[in-house]
Formats: C-alpha cells, sequence, structure tokens
C-alpha cells in the first residue's frame, strides 16, 4: 500500500471544554479551556505546539457558528507557530484536520492544535435564529435558489434531499427513529451528554415535524462548547502517553457539482466518492470497523453514510438498522456512542473525534464498546460537503 500522507499522522491529544445549552464563559474561553486540555493530554506543553488549524475560521456574524479563529487562541496562549490554517472552502469540517496531515508530512509541523467552536446555544438566546439568511439581509450567492421557496433553514435543506432519499429507499419511519433512539441511549451513559433522558418509538413519532420528513428528533442539538485534538507526526507519537492511534485513510474528493442547490446526488449527497476514495487508500474493508462515528447533524447523513462505507448496499439501511439492535453499543456495527450531535450536542463532527478516541483507548466507561475496538470510521457530510477517515489504535 502506497505511504499516504496521513499515515504519517496520528492523534496524541483530545480535549473539550464544558458542553451546555447556555455556557457561563465566553467562547474563547471555552476553547482555551478544549485547548488546554488536548495538550496537556497529548502530554505536551504549548511550546511543542507549532501548527494550529480550524474550520471555518472566525465568523463575527452573531451566529455563534464559529466565534473563535486562529488569532485570538494563538495570542490567548502565546503559541509560536511555523504554519498556520483555516479551512472555510474544504471537504467540510475535517478539511482542517486533513490541511494539518500536509503541513506534518511536508516537514512544517510536528505537533498541531486543531479545534471546533460552538456558541449556538448562546446565540440563540440573544436572538439569533438557526436560519441561512435573517430577515432583511440581502439574498445573494446559492441562497438565492431557497430564498422564494422559504428554505431558510438548513433543515428544510436537507429534508428536501431526504425526502428523495426516502422515495427512491422505501426506508421506513420506525427504521429511521432508531438513528435517535440509539443516540439518545448511548447519551444516558454519557455524562457530558446534553439529552441523557431516553425515548422510545412513541417519544419520537410525537416530537413534532420539523421539515417533512425530519422530526425534532432527527435534528441535532445546538451548544456551547469547544473540541480541540493534537495532531502530531507519527514518529512524535510513539513517545506520548496513549497507544499510537494514526490516521489509516482519508476520503476528501470533489468529484460531484460543488453547489448546494446544483448539486447532482441529492439522495446520496457528495459521499460515495469520498467514501470510495478512503477506502482506495487503505487495505482495510467495512467488515474490520469497530466503531463508527457518523455525522448526524440530521439523522439522514447517518443512514447515508452507513450505506456510502459499504456496510450495506445502495438503499439497505434501514435493513441494516432494522429494530436498533445492530447499531447499538453491544451490536457489530455500534455507532456515535457518546450519544452523537442528535442528544450529546452539535459539537460538528470534532466530538465524533473526540469519542472515537476515547473509544480505541477503551475509556468510555459504561458506554464502551465490546470488546477492544482497533478500527473506527468517522464522517461529516451535508450537501457537497462531506469527508471521512479511519483512525486506527496500534496493537
Amino acid at each position: 500500500m502506497t505511504a499516504y500522507a496521513e499515515k504519517q499522522t496520528a492523534i496524541t491529544g483530545i480535549g473539550q471544554s464544558k458542553i451546555s445549552r447556555g455556557a457561563d464563559k465566553s467562547a474563547l474561553g471555552l476553547t482555551i479551556d478544549a485547548a488546554l486540555g488536548a495538550i496537556a493530554d497529548a502530554g505536551l506543553t504549548r511550546a511543542h505546539i507549532d501548527g494550529m488549524a480550524t474550520w471555518p475560521g472566525d465568523r463575527a456574524d452573531g451566529s455563534g457558528f464559529s466565534d473563535v479563529g486562529i488569532p485570538a487562541l494563538q495570542d490567548a496562549l502565546r503559541l509560536k507557530l511555523g504554519w498556520y490554517s483555516n479551512a472555510a472552502e474544504t471537504s467540510g469540517q475535517f478539511g482542517a484536520l486533513f490541511n494539518a496531515i500536509g503541513a506534518i508530512a511536508s516537514g512544517l509541523c510536528r505537533h498541531i492544535l486543531i479545534f471546533r467552536t460552538m456558541y449556538e446555544a448562546t446565540a440563540r438566546k440573544a436572538g439569533f435564529a438557526n436560519a441561512l439568511n435573517r430577515p432583511g439581509d440581502r439574498v445573494r450567492g446559492p441562497f438565492a435558489w431557497y430564498a422564494p421557496y422559504h428554505t431558510y433553514a438548513a433543515a428544510t435543506q436537507q429534508a428536501l434531499m431526504f425526502q428523495r432519499y426516502v422515495h427512491e429507499s422505501g426506508i421506513k419511519p420506525a427504521q429511521v427513529a432508531q438513528i435517535a433512539i440509539n443516540g439518545r441511549r448511548n447519551a444516558s451513559r454519557n455524562p457530558a451528554a446534553i439529552y441523557r433522558t431516553p425515548i422510545d418509538m412513541d417519544d419520537y413519532f410525537a416530537s413534532p415535524i420539523i421539515s417533512t420528513p425530519l422530526r425534532l428528533f432527527d435534528c441535532d442539538v445546538p451548544i456551547d462548547g469547544s473540541t480541540a485534538i493534537i495532531l502530531s507526526h507519527i514518529d512524535a507519537a510513539r513517545d506520548g502517553p496513549h497507544p499510537v492511534t494514526h490516521i489509516e485513510a482519508i476520503g476528501s474528493s470533489m468529484q460531484y457539482r460543488n453547489s448546494w442547490t446544483q448539486l447532482d446526488a441529492l439522495a446520496t449527497q457528495a459521499q460515495p466518492k469520498v467514501a470510495q476514495m478512503m477506502w482506495n487508500r487503505t487495505d482495510l474493508k467495512p467488515a474490520d470497523v469497530d466503531v463508527a462515528e457518523l455525522y448526524d447533524g440530521f439523522s439522514f447523513h447517518t443512514i447515508n453514510w452507513l450505506e456510502n462505507f459499504g456496510f450495506c448496499g445502495r438503499y439497505e439501511a434501514g435493513d441494516l438498522i432494522g429494530d436498533g439492535s445492530r447499531i447499538a453499543l453491544e451490536g457489530d456495527l455500534p455507532i456515535n456512542t457518546n450519544g452523537g450531535a442528535l442528544s450529546a450536542g452539535r459539537m460538528h463532527a470534532y466530538g465524533q473525534v473526540h469519542e472515537a478516541c476515547v473509544q480505541l483507548r477503551g475509556l468510555g466507561g459504561d458506554r464502551q464498546v465490546n470488546g477492544t475496538p482497533r478500527v473506527a470510521a468517522l464522517s461529516t457530510a451535508g450537501g457537497p460537503l462531506a469527508a471521512c477517515f479511519l483512525l486506527v489504535r496500534a496493537n
């Protein structure tokens, strides 16, 4: 197998701030907590950090979507960097991680601090609704296609694509419900999760329709919080305090129309060729995956990824999900073990990275999957944005 760049890198440290529906400190304060936690977890000091990356960078628009950029955090921690990058136009949230892989493989850095901060819960309390445009905004770019149909929120966008998937696949509502039910069951074992009270099928169908066919429990939970990871050269990782957990393969391609409105793969979004790229960069197969942390901004994304990762055939996710036993912690393909974005909170893909490391280290406590997991599959998604990678713990 070709010695691809990602195989030279490993996640050596993870950190996460308190996750809440209303923080008692600023977004920068949360980010500092996560960053210092990750640095300490890696057995490093701030002096070791020579690179930084984030997605999408500081957006001072009041939405809470990305309130902290690299300049603020670098200055707060007094870091001296050889390289840094925010990654707005890239393969989704994992673009920051993929850029960092390139920086390490090219010799620019040894230890890169990567972070993602959300402050949407506080923003909503201040009156900012989770919409693509606010009243009075000038509509431009792709949003000009949505505005005539009042498709202002991400839920209404994704619901249109999900409707297409439901039409083509024939998936049953009770099968869709298992994504949310499984997430809440896992969250009940996670003391850091936002929502920990289990739900059943009756609860799911009693939840309101947000945009057909998406119900409330199919939508992620806005939070205040920050997640940070340290990506290191694999040689440096061998000296760390934890088992080496290296990046085995990544998928980052864009082979579709890169447009939210003109995407030519509505039912699958941009995921299939991204996953194909990843599998082409490793000898591992879907059957080798022990735990899957699949993006669940909406339950639709998780369903898509079950198919596009190759865990089942096209339009067979409903059968794989079934009564939920196969995707449960005790099942043969446990997914979203911390509760995912649907219940643990919308940490926007990096919460999944944090959780995958927890699982591969065997530190999941009551939510730890059976056996000794070695291979984790991770994904992010949404329209033309898609990315995935495999994380592997050394024997």
